[in-house]
């Protein structure tokens, strides 16, 4: 998928993963979203389909963070307070943890939630406001949004599909 240049543009790039990889997860039983057989994020590490969830659910809510302290005026701590881009293995760890011991159903219907927040605050800018100007660094507010929905969406659903495949879940 080309990287978005407008508003519906990423608008159309978020939900269309959103629902590719919706529809995969609704298609694992709710039972095996905790075994932790999944690449993790971290080299060498192995995670649950949960823990993926919750990674999905903390970056989309770091956006929604973001977004929010920037509408106020108020200093972004990029991309979390106590990390640097350098330790996002680290970060990963805190996402998991945050959502440690929720069930697969609930995990579900948070990364819904989150991810109807992220649709409303992008319906309330602009093509300018989201992509007339550096935002942080040399990245706009849409690709710094797209950077922390759509892109991990995909790579959640192609690691998703290759660990079904392997599992022999269809």
């Amino acid at each position: 998928m080309a990287v978005p240049q407008s508003k519906e543009q990423l608008l159309d790039a978020i939900r269309g993963t959103y629902w590719k990889l919706m529809a995969d997860l609704a298609s694992l039983p709710a039972q095996r979203a905790h075994e932790a057989t999944l690449e993790g994020h971290a080299r060498g590490t192995q995670i649950s389909v949960a823990d993926l969830l919750a990674y999905l659910i903390g970056w989309n809510l770091l956006v929604l963070k973001w977004c929010d302290a920037r509408a106020h005026g108020l200093p972004v701590d990029f991309p979390e307070t106590g990390y640097k881009w350098n330790q996002l293995g680290r970060l990963a760890q805190k996402f998991y943890a945050d959502h440690a011991g929720v069930d697969y159903p609930e995990l579900l219907r948070r990364f819904a939630e989150v991810h109807a927040r992220i649709l409303a605050l992008v319906e309330r800018e602009t093509d300018t406001t989201l992509y007339g100007a550096p935002w942080y660094e040399q990245y706009t507010q849409g690709r710094m949004i797209q950077f922390n929905t759509s892109s991990p969406y995909a790579n959640a659903r192609a690691r998703l599909r290759k660990w079904k495949k392997a599992n022999g879940i269809s």
